[in-house]
């Protein structure tokens, strides 16, 4: 009994003095519990499937999504609202796992400097994103949001979204060839100010 205790001891104090080993039982616990946790949702309907009305976005919202992710938006804004009581009454129903499925990547996130972008379609007008986008304060006097007034003299690069739209089907967001072909022609010409609008005005209207 003795030796079997001693060497117990030794097992869990040699674990417990090399740093080398303890750093890798962790990850490896890590890494386990993570598994258990995530590999699940891969195969949930809940998780991987549409909602009814959620549809894959036009050229136009899609490059307006590139943009909106370049321009570091979401640092500031979520777009993700918890099921709280508090956070269902200000922002609107919580956000499911269904509505970003077409997302890669999703624009989830619990950072909020500005206010949660989720049900935000439909708000306003498209006249007054304008307006926010190129002064921020002209609508808001306490915004700390910086202005982006290149946006409404920049235009979509037509070329590229044609290329990321066969790169989304890849990883199974639905876009038809017909689709793909049309894209070009579509955001041609169009400023990135209303690409972003167009991409903003489509947030979270599936669960309106």
């Amino acid at each position: 009994m003795s030796n079997n205790n001693a060497k117990s001891g030794l097992s869990h104090e040699s674990i417990e003095t090399n740093n080398f080993l303890m750093i890798v039982l962790i990850l490896l616990v890590l890494l386990v519990g993570g598994l258990v946790e995530i590999v699940p949702l891969f195969f949930q309907k809940s998780t991987t499937e549409p909602i009814k009305g959620v549809q894959p976005y036009t050229a136009l919202q899609l490059a307006g999504r590139d943009i909106y992710t370049r321009e570091g938006c979401y640092n500031c804004h979520s777009q993700m609202i918890r099921p709280f009581r508090a956070e269902t009454l200000r922002y609107g129903h919580y956000s499911v796992a269904g509505e970003s499925v077409y997302d890669h990547p999703f624009q989830w996130g619990s950072k909020r400097t500005g206010p949660d972008l989720a049900r935000v379609g439909g708000k306003y007008s498209d006249n007054w994103h304008v307006i926010h986008m190129t002064n921020p304060r002209d609508l808001v006097p306490e915004s700390n949001m910086p202005a982006y007034p290149w946006l409404a003299k920049s235009v979509v690069d037509a070329e590229v979204i044609p290329a990321n739209m066969r790169a989304l089907r890849k990883v199974g967001v639905p876009y038809t060839d017909e689709q793909i072909a049309k894209s070009s022609e579509e955001v041609k010409g169009k400023t990135e100010l209303e690409a972003v609008i167009a991409y903003l005005q489509v947030l979270g209207l599936a669960l309106k």
